[in-house]
């Protein structure tokens, strides 16, 4: 399963999703443009992804492989006694009780952590379960999507979903997250912070929240319900002009988007608009597979790992769109959607209007271990088809234009007071009329 980290993902794909550092950063450590499942219990397979061994073996197999190798094992003798050596001072002097199966969860995760590597990560068994469900768009939680700030730390809501109980409850877009339960919501990532906003079906969540709009200090508490949210919302504007919002490449994105795309041709679409602000990214497969509706035939994006091996991902000629194209982006767009952005740019295929996107061009395999659990390493960097690195440097919009909203009278979002979307709109009349 390719799996691309992380915009506006709800809760439970932001759990998951990579560390951010944009604007209202946002979670994308769940992004990154690709995460391969590979599964074996065999002592060495082929990654699909990199052509190159991944070896699961026991600890004896495992150095004679590494003295085979040259590779220095970082759990030598001198390690193991040390690792022992500590675990028995803790045994013995440690005031409280000591949970083994938590501290060797905590080495395994340091071990990871070691690299240096915000976007590797160490999944215990329960957690990997949990990236699992979070690419379906499936959870028990309250339907509504969060970000946060990595340099305060700050939780803001960047979407309440219709129909859920983060609605009916009476959250609204751009709420400051205060606490959850007794927890401040600055004292961990929105990774931690989303498993104790999930919960039990039925159950509830009790939520401090600050409302900039008003400045106020609210208390809610919200249901939690079995929620499937969909990653796909569109409507026809005026003159024909089709608006597609794509929130998340998740499984069943696609298939949403392809839906989209047919209902919307039925109503006699002759533009389109396609919104990939806040949106941290996800499933590579999905974002593929949307360009292959969208583009000609040819090269969409292809990655690259430290040996130099190649894959290429492309679109064929049996179906695309011939139609004037916008693409809205900000910062808040990283991986999967810059590879829609990149793309589109490099075929000259639309206008890209907004601010230049968050710059991850790295990808991350996940590799299942025989106990269950799992870790995510950064394996390949990626690139957009004429060959542009966009790692820590994005994708420039075409028209830079900051958002704002156009009612100032109006608490509640309208897409017809987004100036973005009225740029757009501008824009794709202009080329209508030179048809």
């Amino acid at each position: 399963m390719d799996y691309q980290d992380n915009h506006q993902y709800d809760m439970w794909q932001q759990e998951l999703s990579e560390r951010s550092k944009s604007r209202i950063g946002l979670g994308i450590v769940l992004g990154a443009l690709a995460t391969i499942f590979v599964v074996g219990l065999v002592l060495g397979i082929t990654c699909m992804a990199t052509g190159t061994q991944i070896v699961f073996a026991r600890r004896e197999v495992s150095q004679a492989i590494a003295q085979d190798e040259g590779i220095n094992l970082i759990l030598d003798e001198d390690a193991i006694n040390k690792i022992n050596e500590l675990s028995a001072y803790t045994k013995v002097y440690y005031y409280n009780d000591v949970n083994q199966d938590e501290m060797r969860d905590s080495m395994y995760e340091g071990l990871i952590k070691g690299l240096g590597d915000p976007y590797s990560v160490y999944y215990s068994e329960e957690d990997y379960t949990e990236l699992q469900l979070s690419t379906t768009g499936q959870y028990y939680g309250i339907g509504a999507g969060l970000s946060q700030n990595l340099d305060t730390m700050v939780v803001t809501v960047t979407k309440v979903y219709e129909g859920t109980p983060s609605e009916e409850a009476g959250l609204k877009k751009d709420d400051i997250i205060i606490s959850v339960e007794d927890i401040d919501a600055t004292s961990m990532e929105v990774s931690e912070l989303v498993k104790h906003i999930r919960g039990e079906e039925g159950t509830t969540v009790h939520l401090e929240i600050y409302r900039p709009a008003t400045e106020e200090y609210l208390s809610f508490d919200v249901m939690r319900a079995d929620i499937t949210l969909p990653s796909v919302e569109y409507e026809m504007l005026e003159n024909g002009i089709g608006y597609v919002l794509i929130d998340g490449f998740e499984t069943e994105t696609a298939n949403q988007f392809e839906a989209a795309i047919d209902d919307l041709t039925t109503q006699g679409m002759q533009a389109v608009i396609f919104d990939v602000r806040y949106n941290p990214g996800g499933m590579v497969g999905s974002v593929v597979d949307i360009l292959d509706k969208i583009l000609p035939e040819g090269l969409v994006v292809y990655r690259e790992d430290k040996h130099g091996n190649r894959q290429d991902y492309t679109s064929d000629n049996t179906e695309y769109m011939d139609i004037p194209i916008a693409v809205l982006i900000n910062g808040d767009s990283a991986s999967a959607s810059e590879i829609f952005a990149g793309a589109i740019k490099d075929y000259e295929y639309g206008t890209l209007i907004g601010t230049t996107t968050f710059g991850k061009g790295i990808v991350q395999t996940i590799f299942p271990l025989q106990d269950g659990d799992a870790i995510k390493l950064t394996t390949d960097r990626y690139f957009t088809p004429n060959g542009n690195y966009i790692h820590e440097v994005g994708i420039e919009p075409d028209i830079e234009l900051e958002y704002e909203y156009l009612n100032p009278e109006g608490e509640e979002y309208e897409r017809q007071y987004d100036n973005q979307i009225l740029k757009a709109i501008e824009v794709l009349m202009v080329e209508l009329a030179e048809e």
